[in-house]
């Protein structure tokens, strides 16, 4: 069973409670400091997720954990027609809405403030349904993945963008080094939620990785399951299909 991990262990909130507390109070300062802790990286890990949700060519995409929208606004050169970036978190939709709005793209993209495990959409809607480093933050991951098969139509295409952990040596003792001592420290100096970065490396620690999630996608239903790990592991892209 995966290890519960919440961002403020102190609290007797729920977990969905507690991350959408952290990632409104992060949500002024995380895309600059998501840039700097990833080094950039995850940029080309998102063109590669929009590169495969544009072989099917999508017409309606949902986007679960958007966040900011980074990769909802992305995924308009699918040439689908609607995208919806859903988010728990207020704040960091606000902070996607304006970038959408700088960019001219609110015909394309609406943000909407939603749980990922309850998607108030019907059976069957949505072509492609994506999650960027979101589904690690699902208090019931069962339930949220279940949620995504059922509103995903037959035929359509299901990516994760996740953190994974490296196998080899030395890029595992590295990886560790990294997320343990210099992430939170990052987080403790730039951000105002001193404890938010140090729940993001903890729970990208506990996540099933691999083939362990690719055997959770089986077992909720999902088939084609692919797991393609980036950049030495320290993430992956999962594809599967309904």
């Amino acid at each position: 069973m995966q290890k519960k991990v919440t961002p403020y262990k102190d609290s007797n909130a729920s977990k969905k409670q507690q991350v959408t507390d952290m990632f409104d109070n992060i949500s002024g300062s995380y895309d600059e400091l998501n840039r700097v802790i990833s080094l950039g990286i995850d940029v080309k890990w998102r063109e590669k997720v929009v590169a495969l949700v544009s072989e099917i060519q999508p017409q309606k995409v949902l986007d679960v954990a958007t966040g900011t929208g980074d990769l909802a606004i992305n995924l308009v050169k699918t040439g689908a027609e609607e995208i919806i970036g859903l988010d728990i978190s207020n704040g960091m939709l606000e902070v996607g809405r304006k970038k959408i709005s700088e960019k001219s793209l609110d015909s394309k993209i609406t943000m909407v403030l939603g749980d990922g495990e309850h998607i108030d959409y019907p059976n069957d809607y949505f072509d492609a349904i994506t999650v960027s480093f979101g589904v690690r933050n699902f208090e019931n991951l069962n339930q949220g993945l279940s949620e995504i098969l059922r509103v995903l139509k037959p035929g359509g295409i299901f990516t994760v963008l996740e953190t994974s952990v490296p196998t080899k040596f030395p890029f595992k003792q590295g990886y560790h080094f990294y997320c343990n001592t210099i992430l939170p420290l990052v987080g403790k100096i730039f951000s105002k939620d001193k404890v938010a970065y140090s729940y993001l490396s903890k729970s990208a620690a506990v996540f099933p990785y691999g083939e362990k999630f690719n055997n959770i996608l089986r077992k909720i239903g999902f088939i084609n399951v692919v797991d393609r790990p980036q950049t030495l592991g320290v993430a992956t892209i999962y594809t599967s299909s309904k």
